[in-house]
């Protein structure tokens, strides 16, 4: 079967199409054969080399943590009544392929009236999205500051807060990026390529998904709630602690998102219901084939795709 491989760290051009074995059910795994593999930027990073000493990635490794697709077979001790069935699974990696090897406790059946792309897109945000606003606890009139505001977990932050009954401002860059955070709630938008951007800014919640400077610039805007998720910028928001004690501001870091694989199943299968419901709808910004997984890694890379990217495969 095919898959992309990371044959290095480095640019985009490190992923590429090779032959590789497909792979075999053991007990407790299935197969699925993947129609939609979702992409992560924190996968750009990890290939350019970023956070090796973390995530523990050595090339030549398929990534790929998320995909939807149909159960090919199932190993020992699996109900063979998955075989068939359109699901949705997390796994640790070797998404970007034609087919995915899957911990049976990871599969999640698609729900009647939601298709397989729409459920990829949503497989890795939507629990985030949820747990991040559980968390937050939103009222009505609450101010709340999201920055990557048009990116897939921005722009569903966006719509829940905005459903809260919040006051929604929307930091993301660019004219376009704007727009859609605008189409999707938004009160206000800003820029935060301009260097006042939080000038007069306050929020009683902020949701930070870009990091870095950007991040810290938007912790300076908090009130109650910083939750820090994001590190697109190649680091977290550096929070002084004393200051955020001195202020009464609750910060949260990473492990806000983080989650068992109960409790994943659990948040998967309730944003599919969100989705079904009409109460959520992801963003698709851009799709490729699965020869193309490095035009997708560089697409996300330049900053410029609204919303998820997927491989369609």
């Amino acid at each position: 079967m095919r898959a992309v491989r990371v044959s290095g760290f480095g640019g985009p051009e490190k992923l590429r199409v090779d032959e590789v074995p497909a792979p075999v059910a053991g007990p407790g795994e299935a197969v699925v054969g993947v129609a939609v593999a979702d992409v992560l930027f924190l996968e750009t990073q990890l290939r350019g080399g970023w956070g090796a000493e973390y995530f523990g990635m050595t090339p030549p490794y398929v990534p790929g943590t998320g995909v939807a697709g149909r159960v090919l077979a199932v190993g020992e001790g699996v109900d063979r009544d998955w075989v068939g069935k359109e699901v949705v699974a997390g796994i640790s990696g070797g998404g970007y392929a034609e087919q995915a090897l899957v911990p049976a406790g990871n599969l999640v059946e698609v729900p009647d009236g939601l298709d397989v792309r729409t459920a990829a897109a949503l497989l890795q945000i939507g629990p985030a999205a949820l747990r991040l606003v559980d968390a937050a606890k939103p009222r009505p009139g609450d101010r709340v500051l999201i920055t990557a505001a048009a990116g897939g977990l921005g722009s569903l932050l966006v719509q829940l807060a905005k459903a809260a009954g919040a006051h929604v401002t929307a930091a993301a860059r660019g004219a376009e990026k704007l727009g859609l955070a605008k189409e999707l709630g938004a009160d206000v938008v800003v820029d935060y390529s301009t260097g006042d951007w939080v000038d007069g800014l306050e929020a009683d919640i902020v949701f930070d998904g870009v990091g870095g400077d950007i991040g810290q610039a938007a912790f300076a805007t908090a009130t109650r709630r910083f939750f820090a998720y994001g590190v697109p910028s190649g680091g977290f928001a550096e929070v002084d602690t004393a200051e955020a004690d001195r202020r009464g501001v609750e910060v949260t870091g990473i492990e806000q998102v983080q989650f068992s694989p109960d409790e994943l199943r659990v948040f998967i299968a309730r944003t599919l219901a969100e989705a079904v419901a009409g109460r959520v709808k992801p963003v698709i910004g851009r799709t490729f084939p699965l020869a193309r997984a490095a035009e997708a890694h560089a697409t996300m890379e330049s900053r410029t795709v609204l919303g998820k990217t997927l491989l369609l495969v």
